[in-house]
């Protein structure tokens, strides 16, 4: 069994920092890919960033690419998104993923994604 759970949200003025992490556990959780999506109010949940924890490759969706990074400490087994020069427009509740056949090409579809953490709120007040 594959969990993931997130922290790390809270409320940044606008320009501010963050970072997100993700811890995961279970026994076959370097053979996934982990990824972040966002939801904010009314709107479709939606793809942020992935990584492979095999190759480290990485993925970024093109809003907020330059502005966000993805990175991965094996030994802790835990994922951060670094959220860096933050808009009004990233207010959302971010969720962390898991998807046990993205170990080489992590996939942008929320879809493909098997295990979910409950989500962490970021509000970046302007």
């Amino acid at each position: 069994q594959v969990q993931v759970v997130e922290s790390g949200g809270g409320l940044v003025q606008a320009g501010g920092s963050l970072r997100l992490s993700c811890a995961a556990s279970g026994r076959t959780i370097r053979r996934y890919a982990m990824g972040w999506f966002r939801q904010a109010p009314g709107k479709e949940r939606e793809f942020v960033a992935a990584i492979s924890w095999s190759t480290g490759n990485r993925y970024y969706a093109d809003l907020e690419k330059g502005r966000f990074t993805i990175s991965r400490d094996n030994a802790k087994n835990t994922v951060y998104l670094q959220l860096n020069s933050l808009k009004s427009e990233a207010t959302a509740v971010y969720y962390c993923a898991a998807d046990r056949s993205g170990t080489y090409s992590p996939p942008r579809n929320k879809d493909d994604y098997d295990y979910w953490g409950q989500g962490t709120p970021v509000t970046v007040s302007a």
